[in-house]
């Protein structure tokens, strides 16, 4: 009898134990093949591409046995399937290459770039959450009303407007005209020796150094271009939350509980939004990522150095090193966040963790 007792949970365990190595095999499995299907993307688009990388190293008059030479030591004359096996071993030891257009590893000039993009992003991505969620369960809550209304025109002109004219309009307006933001940039001349560049993260920097008047200037530099990357981050989320609200509002939980007596505040708050935070995570995370790869625009505008500004050039002068590199980077974020989404949906919503 004892023998039974003392033995059932070693039989629970083992079936248990079982689900959660299953599971992590999945996790790690969807994670390895994701990331081989973006290795492999990127490198049969810069295999196809109507740029040849040895021209734009050694220039189009060159003579053919330097090209035949550059040729073989960077392997193009190797099979495909070859290349690609090179191309995995650099990629997973960090060797994303040298960029012409720089002279530097491509690893180099993306940690000296992307903190730039990291600083505007996060900015952006605060504006258009903090502001976005509230308007959005705003308009639910009103829907059909003067706040609905105005809530849905905003989002449409956020779809409907390009960036680059909305970036071009500010500064005419708020830097050229009324004075009351800096110029394109992330930093003013003057400031430039002053300040050491210890994380690439201005704000941090600065704060951190004491030096208030630089973290001021690079504020004014930062806030114009992170509001119309938060602007346009708020026209989808709030349009999201409205929908999801919208959807929780007629469930039979919040008609349960107005007929208990509840708060409507309490409802709004407490359950409906609560509900409609695990959809809405994965809205937050992938405009998140689409403000870290898509502010190419809003870069150029502004003068940005990031890397959507890197990649720019980098295209342009055909530094497909560079751009092979900024788009794993890129591409690598998305997997990441979308990983992390999932990690949140299990302790936002019970009904998904592994029973």
């Amino acid at each position: 009898m004892n023998a039974d007792v003392h033995s059932s949970p070693a039989k629970a365990g083992g079936p248990r134990f079982a689900r959660v190595l299953t599971t992590v095999t999945n996790f790690l499995g969807v994670i390895i093949l994701t990331y081989l299907g973006l290795l492999a993307v990127t490198f049969f688009i810069g295999r196809v591409m109507p740029i040849d990388p040895v021209l734009a190293i050694v220039g189009d008059r060159a003579p053919e046995h330097v090209i035949a030479r550059v040729r073989e030591e960077m392997g193009l004359n190797k099979p495909l399937y070859t290349q690609f096996g090179i191309y995995l071993r650099k990629i997973m030891t960090g060797d994303f290459g040298t960029s012409v257009l720089t002279s530097n590893p491509v690893m180099t000039d993306i940690k000296r770039t992307f903190p730039a993009t990291i600083e505007l992003a996060t900015l952006g991505i605060i504006i258009g959450a903090g502001f976005g969620i509230p308007l959005g369960v705003w308009a639910a809550v009103r829907r059909g009303g003067m706040v609905d209304q105005i809530v849905r025109v905003m989002g449409l002109i956020g779809y409907s407007v390009p960036i680059f004219w909305l970036g071009l309009m500010g500064l005419v307006l708020f830097y050229a005209k009324l004075g009351w933001i800096a110029g394109p940039g992330r930093l003013d001349v003057s400031y430039e020796y002053s300040v050491t560049l210890d994380s690439g993260f201005l704000l941090l920097d600065t704060a951190r150094q004491g030096q208030w008047d630089a973290f001021r200037n690079v504020l004014a530099h930062l806030i114009l271009p992170a509001s119309l990357l938060g602007y346009f981050s708020l026209a989808y989320i709030s349009r999201m939350t409205r929908a999801f609200m919208l959807n929780e509002l007629a469930q039979e939980y919040v008609i349960a509980a107005r007929a208990k007596g509840l708060s409507e505040t309490r409802i709004i708050w407490r359950h409906a939004l609560r509900n409609a935070m695990v959809p809405l995570v994965t809205v937050v995370a992938l405009s998140y990522a689409g403000l870290l790869e898509g502010s190419v625009l809003t870069e150029t505008v502004f003068a940005w150095p990031g890397l959507g500004l890197y990649i720019t050039n980098s295209l342009q002068n055909a530094d497909m090193n560079a751009v092979l590199g900024g788009t794993i980077v890129v591409g690598s974020i998305f997997i990441g966040l979308n990983l992390l989404t999932d990690l949140l949906y299990k302790v936002l919503d019970p009904r998904t963790r592994t029973r």
